[in-house]
């Protein structure tokens, strides 16, 4: 074939046009295939079969108020919102054609625009206003000869063109985009399609198909963003953006890394140069598009490469290119559409040889063999932005303007290479022309992209054929009233910028972070502009890093909003109230102790020490020591003790939350929550008062309020907070929480009073449910506070598995065995105490605390052998995939899950050090060289962290998901040198990149890109600056260090040997006094517990005073000193305070005397329900205020392996809610609260009250 035969064919390729249908068969299409999927995101989502459903009504209430058949609808409504688009939407599915005009261009184009269309109906934000109301008719299909759509160009003449596109040429044109872009790895439900250009320029229409004719999400952009262009790259990189269509100028604005989750980048509408080409190309799939607005959006388009030439490239299917004898581009196919005037279509869709009709561009190119090089404009037709504006327009309006004697209109060109148009005029004798009433005159007329700049001269230059000599107008123009100064916000924002940087700040379209800004200096910044405006967030800092769209958001703000400013007084925990909760301590921990007397009794008779009852032994094993008696006891004394209760708010400290408070001590010391069996647990909770419908996965805890419903086949997954309640400054906030049949909760979300998740809804993993409104039927969401991301996805099978009741009886049984391991390990221990007292001649029951030390050794190290021959034989049975619950395989998961996760806390001391990547590789996992490896709950034959990984505390890796009867789960990675910060998640089957960071309280994303940086969940991509520091002292350690570090991790032991102790006073005292007084030593085995527990934290405050003594804010490498001594004293706060005392006194008294003595500043009558305050002398907690469970007052954080450590501050009256995290350096006022499942970022200030939520917090 020949180089021309082959052109031919790559030109001409009408008889390769799609087949005929409509946008909306396209629309339904993608509706049939994906109904559960997001089709618009604009802050809520709305799935496919929602968005059909919305059209269809309103489409047909158009033709019963009138709107007929083949009618024109105009379009002006506020961009950025779904009802555009529902608007757009809606009139093409009852047949009629949209007329788009930009809500911000003027009234007078908007007239002409509708007037020139004869429009029969207008939307607008008010909804939808009738001109010429026709008789009412019945919805009908569309078919593909109706308009689509009438888009105006700009008119040579100053008059704008009407040009309407039929369904058949703009159905041909979505088809036939779908056969070039992303052929490897189509578009999808997966995908989020930017949404950032005007209606009223045909590019939008790009946009809005490439999502819903791909079954992806359209995410409308905010206009203030797209106008401002730099600022559009944050947002993308926050809202998940992987497709965008642009035009050139507007994508070289964004720095390189804000496209990293860009997998297809579409630019056309103006020339795209090599340079951009080189910068933006790699990495991603990038098309250059071509194609004028009479020949439907795109006729031509080429895929470019770093390297190569750019071009236009060839025809799309159905399209016919020719180059004519003089070099312009004319174009046929079914891409062609028509003029609204007849005579203007007769002109220039002339016939031409065989070709009946035939659009000539006005555009000369050229053939190469990549394709046609486009070569410039024929006439004065030009394109700024990417909008076509012929320049014949622009000059009848600049000349119309009074007092004008003469002028030209001219494009010219930046230093940043970006065009723009400049009015040249010269005034009427005696008059003196006003450049600010002369533009504020244009932008009446014409849209806002087509006012020029004005320079005004005595006299324009002249050729001598009398016309104005454009070659020899002046450029650059001098400074003009635009480019001068700043407004009184920006002024005010600058000043700001300069006291947190200590650097100028160039001009408006300064970016903060190029300029050297981190995230502790971005709160920093927050916290000033607070002052002003109480609500802005730092999220709003990341969004608008550039001053002059970050002041105008202030404006917005100020000007909006109304700040959540409230002014309350809270009482502070009373002196009753902290002397009833010490009286209820007793009897609780009575209830604790009976257990581990019951043990101590029993060996003491097995050694001859007593002679007690052997049934009553027997009775008192079977009632305190297993299922059948612990949890009756725990549930019904909880019962009892909690009394009725329902929804609504009390008093803290009052009788009701005391009640409640001590029923949740009783259930916890009562063992019943230790038993991990879901049967169990959905026996615990019907005994206290819930509803459990049959089939129910229940991983969590349920709440001792009695006031949750769980529907028939619903899934919780582990660490779900189901308690219905949380105190917010003095007042207790309790209320149902309502889980429908089939739901799925994930993993950590906590769902707050008021919940109802409804049938087959699912709450994604790390959510929290605020209980403002239902989790609708099916609906998917997730978030802090949680919000509707679309339609729940099927991510098991739809039928149920077989019931198996045998399984239950095998995951009971499981559950004993596990519950059995480290009671071996303990008796093990207790031999080996018992046995070196006898080898040694000991006498007294008290010599057993000599011994002790060695017990503790031999319960460590029996209790890791245990657990490695249970991981490593459990999975055995483990694989990625989907299988039932009650299943080998289900079962062999759960079950390393839980070995896991009970490993990390009974064998503290080999975490969060050198031995922890040793013990998780013996347990077989995938750990690379100089991996650092915290807390970790991973399934370790799934898990692969690579070399010098960070994972910091309570990260979750893996595990696993349920619903409807299945378990998922699937191998999880974490790449080189990447962070997972406190409590991440990666979920089953994701793969984080290398160099990539997930932060506190953060999940991974589905698909990441190496140097990625990630916060809330679902995650969001954010800016990242990294920590300068030595490479020895962090990530190259010299054996040396290595060495140090190891001999100090060794002295952790000292914290099980210390355990091991106070195990044996406790066990002597017991002994002695069953001696003494027999049986009634259970009466006093509470109190017996509560002096070894006031033992256990002075051991943990002697070990904090001695090893780091007062800690103060500063930075220190992971090798070094100070951070090893201070993971020294930890042990002892984690293993031996922490099981005699800190878990059974949270809220009480007690506890804030304990916390006390280890450093923290703990005003009166505080309620402090964690004891997880890392750096203690770092955190104060002031009168009255409010630190929920589950809450970290994060002192310190580890990224790039270097501890930073600041203060955090919890003021008088303020809240911390549950499940929280605030980062180092944060304030939260005075009176002000933050919800549960938030995070209070590095160096933020909650102004005082104020309420706030959200990961990261934002303004409630």
């Amino acid at each position: 074939m020949s180089s021309c035969d082959s052109h031919n064919e790559q030109l001409l390729r009408s008889h390769l046009a799609p087949p005929e249908r409509t946008l909306i068969d396209i629309l339904h299409a993608s509706a049939a295939e994906h109904p559960g999927a997001a089709a618009i995101d604009d802050g809520d989502v709305l799935t496919y079969a929602e968005l059909v459903e919305e059209i269809d009504q309103r489409a047909a209430d158009m033709r019963t108020q009138g709107v007929p058949y083949k009618g024109r609808v105009g379009i002006r409504m506020t961009s950025g919102t779904r009802e555009l688009y529902l608007a757009i939407l809606s009139t093409m599915r009852a047949g009629c054609a949209y007329v788009p005009v930009d809500a911000d261009d003027p009234d007078e184009r908007a007239e002409t625009v509708f007037g020139e269309a004869d429009v029969d109906a207008i939307w607008t934000d008010e909804g939808l206003r009738l001109l010429k109301p026709a008789e009412p008719s019945s919805l009908t299909e569309p078919t593909p000869d109706d308009d689509c759509w009438i888009i105006f160009t700009s008119g040579s003449t100053g008059k704008p063109k009407g040009v309407a596109v039929t369904h058949r040429s703009a159905a041909a044109f979505v088809d036939a985009e779908a056969r070039l872009f992303c052929q490897d790895e189509p578009l999808g439900p997966e995908d989020r399609v930017l949404a950032g250009l005007s209606v009223a320029f045909d590019a939008s229409c790009e946009e809005m198909w490439l999502a819903w004719g791909h079954g992806a999400c359209l995410v409308p952009a905010p206009r203030a963003l797209v106008r401002s262009g730099q600022d559009l790259g944050p947002w993308l990189i926050r809202r998940d953006i992987t497709v965008v269509s642009t035009v050139p100028t507007l994508a070289g604005l964004w720095p390189k890394e804000a496209l990293d989750n860009i997998r297809l980048l579409i630019v056309g509408g103006e020339a795209c140069s090599q340079e951009l080409t080189d910068r933006l190309a790699d990495g991603r799939e990038m098309w250059n598009t071509y194609g004028p607005t009479e020949a439907t959006v795109v006729a031509s388009a080429a895929q470019l490469h770093p390297g190569k030439p750019v071009t236009i490239g060839w025809a799309l299917d159905g399209w016919d290119l020719k180059i004519a004898d003089d070099g312009e581009l004319v174009i046929g196919g079914v891409g062609l559409a028509r003029y609204l005037d007849p005579e203007k279509d007769a002109e220039k869709y002339a016939p031409m040889g065989d070709w009946e009709r035939a659009y000539r561009t006005g555009d000369h190119v050229r053939l190469t063999d990549d394709g046609l090089a486009f070569v410039g404009r024929a006439d004065d037709q030009v394109k700024i932005g990417g909008r076509r504006i012929e320049l014949g327009e622009v000059e009848a309006n600049v000349a119309a303007l009074d007092g004008v004697y003469n002028s030209a209109v001219a494009v010219q060109t930046l230093p940043s290479t970006d065009k723009v148009l400049v009015g040249y005029v010269s005034p009427d004798d005696g008059v003196t022309l006003n450049v600010q009433e002369m533009r504020e005159r244009l932008a009446e007329v014409m849209p806002s992209a087509l006012v020029p700049r004005i320079h005004v001269m005595d006299e324009l230059p002249i050729r001598t054929s009398g016309k104005v000599d454009k070659k020899a107008l002046p450029w650059p123009l001098p400074a003009s009233v635009d480019a001068v100064g700043m407004t009184e916000t920006e002024q005010w924002v600058a000043e700001a910028w300069v006291e947190v940087l200590g650097l100028d700040v160039p001009g408006k379209d300064a970016d903060f972070f190029e300029l050297g800004g981190s995230s502790l200096a971005a709160a920093s910044l927050i916290a000033r502009l607070r002052e002003r405006v109480p609500t802005i967030a730092v999220r709003d800092l990341y969004d608008h890093p550039r001053l002059e769209t970050l002041a105008s958001l202030i404006d917005d703000i100020t000007r909006t909003t109304q700040t959540a400013i409230r002014e309350r007084s809270v009482s502070p925990v009373s002196g009753a109230t902290r002397l009833a909760q010490t009286l209820l301590m007793v009897p609780v921990m009575t209830l604790k102790a009976a257990t581990a007397v019951t043990w101590v009794a029993i060996a003491a008779n097995v050694l001859g020490l007593t002679e007690l009852s052997w049934s009553w032994l027997a009775a008192s094993f079977v009632v305190l020591c297993t299922p059948f008696g612990r949890i009756p006891i725990g549930a019904l004394g909880a019962r009892l003790i909690r009394g009725k209760i329902t929804p609504g708010t009390y008093q803290r400290g009052g009788a009701r939350h005391v009640r409640l408070w001590a029923a949740e001590r009783w259930l916890a010391a009562s063992g019943a929550m230790n038993i991990s069996s879901a049967n169990a647990s959905k026996i615990t909770a019907r005994m206290l008062g819930n509803t459990v419908g049959k089939d129910v996965d229940i991983h969590a805890f349920a709440p001792v309020t009695g006031l949750a419903t769980i529907g028939e086949g619903a899934a919780i997954e582990p660490g779900v907070d189901l308690s219905g309640y949380w105190l917010d400054g003095d007042e207790l906030h309790i209320g149902e929480v309502t889980i429908g049949p089939g739901a799925r909760v994930g993993t950590r979300s906590t769902l707050m009073p008021g919940t109802e998740i409804r049938e087959g809804a699912h709450v994604e993993a790390g959510s929290t449910v605020t209980g403002d409104k239902p989790v609708k039927k099916h609906a998917r969401w997730a978030g802090s506070p949680a919000r509707k991301k679309g339609r729940s996805k099927q991510r098991f099978p739809e039928e149920a598995p077989p019931r198996r009741p045998l399984w239950a009886f095998i995951y009971g049984l499981t559950s004993l065995l596990l519950a059995a391991l480290p009671a071996l390990a303990a008796l093990a221990g207790a031999a080996a105490t018992v046995g070196l007292a006898r080898m040694f001649d000991t006498q007294s029951v008290w010599g057993l605390l000599v011994f002790a030390p060695i017990g503790g050794l031999v319960y460590i190290g029996l209790g890791l052998v245990l657990t490695w021959c249970g991981v490593r034989l459990a999975q055995l049975g483990v694989r990625p995939g989907v299988f039932p619950v009650r299943s080998v395989r289900g079962w062999t998961l759960w079950t390393v899950t839980r070995l896991m996760d009970d490993a990390r806390t009974r064998y503290f001391p080999i975490y969060a050090g050198q031995a922890t990547p040793v013990w998780l590789r013996l347990l077989g996992a995938h750990i690379g060289d100089n991996a650092e490896v915290s807390t970790a709950v991973v399934v370790p034959k799934l898990t692969e962290v690579r070399d010098g990984a960070f994972l910091a505390d309570d990260t979750l890796v893996g595990t696993y998901e349920i619903g409807g009867g299945w378990i998922r789960t699937d191998q999880a990675t974490v790449g080189k040198r990447s962070f997972v910060g406190n409590s991440g998640i990666v979920a089953p089957g994701r793969k984080l990149a290398k160099h990539s960071l997930v932060a506190v309280l953060s999940a991974s994303p589905k698909k990441s890109k190496a140097g990625s940086n990630w916060w809330g969940s679902p995650p969001e991509r954010m800016r990242r600056v990294e920590v300068e520091a030595a490479g020895e002292e962090t990530y190259k350690p010299s054996a040396a260090l290595r060495r140090k570090r190891g001999f100090v991790e060794t002295l952790r032991l000292l914290a099980p040997m210390t355990q091991a102790v106070l195990a044996a006073l406790f066990a002597a005292v017991v002994v002695s006094l069953l001696q003494g007084i027999g049986f009634w030593t259970y009466l006093l085995g509470g109190l017996v517990w509560m002096g070894v527990g006031v033992l256990a934290v002075l051991s943990a405050v002697v070990a904090k005073w001695v090893l780091v003594g007062t800690q103060r804010a500063g930075e220190h490498p992971l090798y070094s000193w100070y951070v090893w001594l201070n993971e020294l004293q930890d042990q002892f706060i984690e293993v031996v305070a922490a099981p005699w005392f800190f878990n059974w006194a949270a809220g009480s008294g007690e506890m804030n005397l304990a916390l006390r003595a280890l450093g923290v500043k703990i005003g009166p009558g505080a309620w402090v329900e964690s004891y997880w305050f890392p750096e203690t002398d770092l955190c104060v907690v002031g009168r009255g205020a409010t630190v929920g469970p589950g809450t970290v007052v994060q002192t310190h954080l580890f990224q790039d392996r270097v501890m930073s450590l600041d203060t955090v501050t919890v003021q008088d009256s303020a809240t911390l809610g549950a499940h929280s995290v605030a980062l180092p350096g944060s304030v939260i006022g005075s009176g002000a609260t933050v919800g549960p499942g938030s995070l209070v970022m590095r160096g933020d200030e909650v102004p005082g009250m104020t309420i706030w939520q959200g990961n990261p917090v934002e303004p409630r």
